[in-house]
């Protein structure tokens, strides 16, 4: 669960790199904490109660704000592990060529320093 956490506490910290195991850790807690709220707000929908679609909206707001820093500095660092800029992060909002970032996070980091500082911190 640590593991998991560790974007958590450099939430705004978009300097440095990120391994692919503290990147993918923190896509693991996100989607865990995310299926719930996604499960409670089907079932608002297929029950039709309006006072559960409010509180499961409202959760799933809150949830996306809490974690949407923290997950733009994650992948801005782990970008900067394979020795790309953070601005390559723009490609998520072309269609179809944002798949190249998915690429470039599942591609292991580049060995010693580089750029952009000294190896990530293995988790």
């Amino acid at each position: 669960m640590h593991k998991m956490m560790i974007p958590l506490t450099r939430y705004a910290q978009f300097n440095g790199r990120a391994s692919r195991s503290e990147y993918w850790w923190f896509q693991l807690f996100i989607m865990i904490v995310s299926i719930p709220l996604y499960m409670l707000s089907f079932y608002a929908g297929y029950s039709g109660s309006q006072g559960l679609a409010m509180v499961s909206t409202g959760l799933s707001v809150v949830m996306w704000l809490v974690f949407a820093l923290p997950c733009i500095a994650a992948t801005i660092r782990r970008l900067h592990d394979t020795d790309r800029s953070g601005w390559w992060l723009l490609l998520a909002f072309v269609p179809f060529i944002g798949l190249v970032l998915l690429v470039f996070m599942l591609l292991p980091g580049t060995l010693g320093g580089n750029r952009f500082g000294a190896s990530a911190p293995q988790v």
